[in-house]
């Protein structure tokens, strides 16, 4: 499972990206984990927001070293060979929303969970709206995985990297955990 550091300053980090079925994945890692995973998706203004937050006046540093664990991870698992990262994640937020991405990294590989049953897990039923929140403030796409949280009804609900992206990466998972049932359009 990720192990989730989360320190507030950032002294260095390198910047790169990784091919994924989904177009290039934005890859930082910092001094301390990985920082963020972001999908072709995005609004590039959501990165521009995080990155004024995060990394300040840290310098960038050329290390594709620092890239190549958390690139071959997520090869991994587009070829279906890994169910869960073991990378060590640098993931800054507020207590509740480290520990909504907590409950995110326990959601198994292939299934999926309601806003309502991590607010429920959390011991904060009827938290749906917050727990919707921070997953949407979660950095680290795919990873952590937010695209693994659904409407209470199974349906498809808001993802940073787009409806397309999340849907796919639902029928991915489905495809190489064995399960069938909740189609994905």
């Amino acid at each position: 499972m990720a192990r989730v550091a989360g320190g507030p300053r950032v002294t260095s980090y390198a910047e790169g990206s990784a091919p994924s079925p989904l177009g290039p994945l934005r890859l930082v890692v910092t001094d301390a984990g990985l920082a963020y995973v972001g999908t072709p998706g995005e609004r590039p203004e959501r990165f521009a927001a995080w990155a004024a937050r995060r990394l300040a006046d840290a310098p960038r540093v050329d290390d594709p070293a620092r890239l190549a664990p958390a690139a071959a991870q997520l090869h991994e698992y587009f070829q279906g060979t890994r169910v869960a990262f073991d990378l060590p994640l640098d993931q800054a937020g507020t207590p509740f929303q480290r520990r909504v991405w907590d409950a995110l990294v326990r959601i198994p590989f292939g299934e999926t969970r309601s806003y309502a049953d991590l607010a429920r897990e959390l011991g904060r039923p009827g938290a749906e709206r917050a727990v919707g929140a921070a997953n949407g403030a979660n950095p680290l796409s795919i990873v952590v995985p937010c695209h693994r949280v659904v409407g209470s009804g199974g349906e498809l609900t808001g993802y940073a990297g787009g409806m397309r992206a999340k849907a796919k990466l639902l029928r991915h998972e489905r495809a190489h955990a064995g399960q069938t049932r909740l189609p994905i359009p």
